[in-house]
């Protein structure tokens, strides 16, 4: 007869090495069993820099296996279970054929290509409705799980993934608001002619008007038509810049503070958009778009943490841009220990989890 999730705890060492015949981070739960459940995307349609984002999921699965479980917040935090979903073969291969067609697309608009082009147009409209397409995968996927009382958190692929997602949560929460850990605004309307651009998933957010307030923190690379959206939306985006933050630190002000401020802005329901780019490249090399500047991984952890204990509630969250190298593992090894300590986080602002 197979175990039960208590058998299972009962019988499982956490302390030894990593099962690969077993779930993500080594966990002995199915998906069924686990309170938390990621969404794999690996999609990079629209990627305008570096690519290889749509191998995040899978480097950040096999890089799992080595996270010790010990987390100093939360306590016995792996009980509850966390697992990944299979990662969809169709996505990926539309995302791999659709990826050769715009790669194309913004090589002639690099070399002075005119977008309103017959054939650049007819590029742009099949890639768009096939981000449609994606879009209501993801959705579809994320109800799924959301119904089932499920945490969800959604891995890419590009930061254009989890619109679905977005929409899954205006429909099951109504209002809530977007963190949106980042080193980019994101706010540009259809980004070289691609209406669901990795670098447009916020403009395209607040199309959704459950969105009360969009939350920036760390952004430190934007055009000018990206600020100026920033100063005329009414309060409804509120950034937190990187160079705002560091020159209030530089002159005697701390992170504390900084992180009750953000969390000022925030209302009850939220949801936490993370781009791993945010952080200070170091830690990420080889994501599409690296920018010099961001945090450290125990400054957004210290974030979360004040958030889980504020009293307010992470409905959903996703990590994304995570791009691994060929002759390294280094950038999925950091994604996947943020990613059990967010996950953890996330338990406990829903009181699914208690203290340590």
């Amino acid at each position: 007869m197979p175990m039960n999730k208590h058998d299972k705890i009962k019988n499982f060492d956490a302390n030894g090495i990593g099962q690969l015949n077993d779930g993500m981070f080594g966990l002995p739960f199915t998906l069924e069993e686990c309170e938390t459940v990621l969404i794999p995307v690996p999609w990079e349609v629209t990627v305008s820099y570096g690519g290889g984002t749509a191998d995040g999921p899978q480097a950040i699965l096999d890089a799992s296996y080595q996270v010790d479980l010990y987390d100093p917040v939360v306590k016995e935090a792996w009980k509850m279970g966390i697992g990944m979903d299979v990662i969809s073969r169709e996505v990926r291969e539309k995302s791999d054929k659709l990826r050769e067609v715009a790669e194309r697309y913004i090589e002639v608009l690099a070399q002075g290509g005119d977008q309103n082009n017959a054939d650049l147009k007819s590029k742009a409209t099949d890639i768009t409705h096939e981000c449609l397409w994606l879009n209501n995968w993801v959705k579809t996927r994320c109800l799924h799980f959301l119904n089932q009382n499920k945490l969800v958190g959604l891995i890419g692929g590009d930061h254009s993934t989890p619109l679905g997602m977005m929409q899954a949560l205006a429909e099951k929460f109504g209002n809530y608001a977007i963190l949106q850990i980042d080193a980019h605004a994101d706010l540009r309307n259809a980004y070289e002619g691609f209406e669901f651009s990795h670098a447009s998933i916020m403009f395209n957010a607040l199309k959704i008007k459950e969105v009360e307030k969009l939350v920036q923190v760390g952004i430190r690379d934007y055009c000018e038509e990206e600020f100026d959206l920033i100063n005329s939306s009414n309060g409804r985006i509120k950034t937190f810049f990187d160079r705002d933050i560091k020159l209030a630190h530089y002159n005697g002000d701390s992170w504390d503070r900084v992180c009750n401020r953000i969390i000022a802005e925030l209302p009850q329901n939220i949801y936490l958009s993370f781009d791993i780019d945010g952080l200070d490249p170091k830690l990420c090399p080889n994501t599409g778009t690296p920018v010099a500047g961001g945090f450290e991984v125990e400054q957004i952890l210290f974030l979360i943490e004040k958030i889980a204990k504020s009293g307010k509630k992470i409905i959903a969250f996703d990590l994304n841009e995570v791009t691994p190298a060929a002759d390294n593992d280094w950038d999925a090894n950091v994604a996947s220990r943020l990613l059990y300590r967010i996950c953890n986080l996330v338990a406990l602002s829903n009181k699914k989890a208690n203290s340590a």
